[in-house]
């Protein structure tokens, strides 16, 4: 027992303090993760946007002006390879946002060059910090094989 008028040396408790600091740096520490997550989610989408291109540009070098092997699309236009574009995006990306744009040079029969590049606008919201726009593009090249 305690006598009367005596300190005790006992070690005081400070749990408000530690609550108190984690309320000041708990928000921090969420918008770090917070932000993480979104620059990785802005990589994935790029990496959905070069592999669209490469793979859109696969589609135009077999479906050329000498195409006789596809039931569809054979030759392909800009609007069949836009169209396969559009079948690739997953559903977490919005596939109205992405476009697909093709040229042939000189033209679509074999041994020329097709190029596709896909183009889309990438919202990155972080909470307590203005929405950036991160606009992607990716293209490929190869010449046209049939």
């Amino acid at each position: 027992m305690r006598r009367a008028g005596t300190v005790s040396k006992l070690p005081r408790r400070e749990g408000g303090a530690a609550m108190a600091e984690f309320a000041l740096i708990a928000p921090l520490l969420l918008m770090l993760l917070l932000g993480v997550v979104g620059l990785g989610w802005a990589l994935y989408t790029y990496n959905f946007v070069a592999d669209a291109a490469s793979q859109a540009v696969r589609y135009a070098i077999v479906r050329g002006a000498d195409c006789t092997s596809w039931g569809s699309a054979c030759p392909a236009s800009a609007a069949d390879i836009q169209d396969y574009v559009q079948s690739l995006v997953p559903a977490a990306i919005n596939a109205a946002d992405v476009t697909a744009t093709t040229t042939w040079t000189p033209d679509n029969s074999p041994g020329s060059n097709v190029k596709v590049t896909v183009t889309y606008s990438f919202t990155l919201s972080i909470p307590l910090m203005p929405a950036a726009v991160l606009p992607m593009q990716s293209a490929a090249q190869m010449v046209i094989s049939q």
